[in-house]
């Protein structure tokens, strides 16, 4: 299984236009495997952009961020 470290050291993308926003709108599912993606972290981006990608594993002190279902 592959780890985020793995994929170098990390490439941080920029917010452009519009104000800060809130920590969990940085997050989106992977359509593939599932996985929260950090769009702040181009690395994690780019992994997921292939499909048949396995989800990254998680590293030692890295933290799983679950964020409460909204009705829509």
């Amino acid at each position: 299984m592959t780890k985020l470290s793995d994929l170098g050291q990390p490439i941080h993308g920029k917010l452009h236009g519009g104000e800060d926003i809130p920590e969990e709108q940085h997050f989106y599912p992977c359509p593939y495997c599932g996985q929260k993606v950090d769009q702040r972290d181009l690395r994690q981006v780019f992994w997921h952009e292939g499909p048949g990608h396995e989800p990254l594993e998680m590293e030692q002190g890295a933290e799983i961020i679950n964020f409460p279902n909204r009705a829509k």
